[in-house]
């Protein structure tokens, strides 16, 4: 079985299951207030956030701004021991960040597990610190999560994923919580579509958002 296949085997186990558990719960709620929730337009748009690293952050934010869902994202730094951190630091490796972007999206149009289908389909996940030639330990796989769920349905997933071979070697990706983000400088904001003809835009970046329209094209906006 080929890696797609495998990965959209593993994404449609993981969404019925914990559709499955959030049905469970929602059966216990009485037919008034699903009525409720069914008028309340604050519930139209549920906006959650996570925080991936995959290597530059350059690649991550042009891969996730072309999902359908996704309502913003945001280049920074995560999972550190120092505050307000500088790109110079971070790359010295000094620091514990990993570059990573913050990902605001709409629940009800682009789910967790499909967030985590693209972020697994997009970048190597077996490799320690280092994403193609960008070498350190700011470069690592790794998923901030923001709540037990998030963690729940990663960890799954991850799981997985390993079981069912999805790669040729295991993942190493990071799981872990949430403690901080700081948002990088400008410069490094909406990096792709500013600097798309630049050598590290055309030879890494585009390639990847290349492979993200292919593998991913009915989630693309």
């Amino acid at each position: 079985m080929s890696f797609s296949f495998k990965l959209i085997a593993v994404i449609i186990f993981t969404a019925i299951f914990f559709e499955g558990c959030a049905q469970n719960s929602s059966d216990k709620e009485s037919s008034a207030n699903k009525q409720i929730l069914k008028t309340d337009k604050n519930m139209e748009s549920q906006l959650d956030t996570i925080t991936l690293g995959a290597g530059c952050f350059w690649c991550v934010e042009a891969v996730f701004q072309n999902l359908k869902g996704v309502e913003k994202v945001t280049s920074g730094y995560s999972g550190g021991f120092i505050k307000n951190p500088a790109y110079k630091e971070v790359c010295m490796g000094t620091t514990g960040h990993a570059e990573v972007c913050q990902i605001i999206y709409n629940s009800s149009v682009i789910t967790l597990p499909e967030i985590l289908e693209v972020f697994w389909g997009t970048h190597d996940p077996t490799t320690l610190n280092r994403q193609g030639n960008d070498v350190g330990t700011q470069y690592r796989s790794a998923i901030f999560y923001h709540n037990d769920e998030q963690k729940e349905i990663a960890e799954h997933y991850k799981v997985e994923l390993n079981k069912n071979k999805a790669f040729d070697n295991p993942i190493v990706t990071e799981i872990t919580a949430y403690t901080n983000f700081y948002p990088a400088e400008n410069y490094h904001q909406d990096y792709f579509n500013l600097n798309g003809e630049e050598p590290y835009c055309r030879f890494v970046i585009q390639p990847k958002v290349d492979k993200l329209k292919k593998l991913f094209k009915d989630k693309i906006k």
